[in-house]
């Protein structure tokens, strides 16, 4: 098992947003973005299991911005599973669920969208990468993906982005880009733009 925090929320149709932590985060840092996305959606935090100089991470890397993509198929496996077990284990609907990830937690999160069709619903995406280059999608028509970045990330160009994007729209996923005249950091504004978006997506669900 992960590491992991469950809320139950008081609206079992709501998705179960599943919040996925930035390198050196654990599972309490992005339960404040879950207030503010869906107050009433049951949550899933869950910590990595990579530590990389005492910080946790969902996956190795060998170099800033270099992943180790065996570590990461194997994590995202792995992470796929744990969905598996604790839908069953916390009886919510597997097949809603909604990644909110930030930095390395979008990045696996982008990385369950390449691998796994229904992994998961949909997505919030702050300042991902292309987890894995050259390779085939599959079909991710009806999941909604919501990506933020900033113009001047240090640490992701922008043509990563609009890449991940062209990426998942070819796989048929609906996707929108939003950007921030910032850094690689989260700021309030993304989260306010992703809580706008992700109010479209679900507004039926009552």
């Amino acid at each position: 098992m992960m590491k992991h925090i469950f809320q139950k929320g008081s609206n079992p149709f709501k998705p179960t947003l599943l919040l996925l932590h930035g390198t050196g985060g654990n599972e309490l840092d992005l339960l404040p973005l879950a207030e503010k996305i869906d107050d009433e959606a049951p949550v899933l935090s869950v910590r990595g299991n990579v530590i990389e100089n005492g910080m946790p991470r969902f996956f190795r890397r060998l170099a800033e911005g270099v992943f180790d993509e065996k570590d990461l198929k194997f994590r995202t496996k792995e992470l796929n599973e744990f969905l598996d077990k604790a839908a069953q284990k916390y009886e919510f609907d597997r097949n809603n669920i909604f990644a909110v990830g930030y930095s390395n937690g979008a990045n696996i999160a982008a990385s369950l969208l390449f691998h796994y069709q229904n992994a998961l619903k949909g997505a919030i995406l702050h300042h991902p990468m292309v987890p894995i280059k050259g390779m085939a999608l599959p079909v991710l028509s009806g999941k909604s993906i919501f990506i933020t970045a900033g113009t001047n990330d240090p640490l992701i160009s922008p043509m990563e982005s609009v890449e991940l994007q062209s990426l998942l729209e070819k796989a048929q996923a609906n996707v929108e880009l939003h950007w921030e005249n910032r850094g690689h950091q989260l700021t309030m504004e993304e989260v306010e733009a992703a809580a706008k978006w992700y109010e479209t997506i679900v507004k039926g669900v009552k």
